[in-house]
């Protein structure tokens, strides 16, 4: 395999779903790290170029300079499943991905057969939510016939990563509204939770990789969940990126977060330190 870098980038040996737009956004991120000093702009931008290959030839892959987080701590079983906060459905990339005359791959199978959930939400999202699926993927551990991650989906309820979505589907989703006063959300939201908490061992955890200051996604979830839904105790303090630079780190290092009830606990703090910076490795 070739080892190259263009501007301390490593360049893709295979093809991407989105070559054309990922430089200029990388090389936005890393102007934005310039001038701002924030770490989790750098992260962003080293990691849309990476593509979170996670085989044996990927960077750091051992997790040698990666960043040891705290070990899990739930006070509960052990086995866990994964909630994954949206994507936006608002924005740039939304419009990229949803006009009718795009051409790289992923738009292309969207208006034809569909594209998993998963890696549409990880286009639109970038980072954080690029970090929340391979975090899930790696640490998932689910009671048997209960996936081990499962992403909100407005109007849907909670869906496998996996979940082919059309066009029109992506239309639907990003027509409800994810407050928890939306019947249209907090319906099929609490109808699934209730599915996912009576097929789970009462000592499983259900971890939130989201938004954990605001009500849309934890009311609806504590609920039906109570004690037993958990978040990592590290995203208080922490924007978007930051979440997502640290969740792929631990995905590096085989590093699990510690979890604590949503119940009872403080979810705003003092911003923390902010995370080193990744070495950028070349192929």
């Amino acid at each position: 395999m070739y080892r190259s870098t263009l501007a301390g980038h490593p360049l893709h040996p295979q093809p991407i779903a989105a070559p054309v737009g990922l430089f200029p956004f990388s090389l936005t991120m890393d102007i934005m790290h310039r001038r701002t000093g924030e770490q989790s702009y750098s992260d962003a931008a080293y990691h849309a170029m990476w593509g979170d290959r996670r085989d044996a030839g990927s960077p750091d892959a051992s997790g040698k300079n990666a960043d040891r987080v705290g070990p899990r701590v739930t006070g509960l079983s052990g086995r866990r499943v994964f909630l994954l906060s949206p994507a936006s459905l608002r924005g740039e990339r939304a419009r990229i991905l949803l006009n009718e005359h795009a051409g790289f791959d992923l738009a292309v199978r969207l208006r034809g057969q569909g594209a998993c959930l998963g890696e549409i939400f990880s286009f639109l999202s970038g980072l954080y939510f690029r970090g929340k699926l391979a975090y899930a993927d790696r640490f998932a551990d689910p009671p048997p016939a209960v996936p081990g991650s499962l992403v909100i989906a407005p109007g849907r309820g909670l869906l496998p990563p996996e979940t082919p979505v059309t066009v029109a589907t992506l239309r639907e989703i990003s027509g409800v509204p994810v407050e928890a006063s939306e019947s249209r959300y907090q319906a099929p939201l609490a109808r699934d939770a209730r599915a996912i908490s009576e097929a789970i061992d009462p000592e499983c955890g259900v971890v939130l990789l989201g938004s954990i200051a605001t009500t849309k996604y934890v009311d609806p979830l504590v609920e039906v969940f109570g004690e037993r839904l958990l978040f990592p105790a590290e995203f208080v303090g922490r924007g978007d990126m930051s979440r997502g630079g640290l969740m792929l780190r631990c995905v590096r290092a085989g590093s699990e977060l510690a979890y604590i009830p949503i119940t009872g606990s403080t979810r705003r703090g003092p911003r923390p330190p902010r995370l080193s910076r990744l070495q950028r490795t070349s192929w």
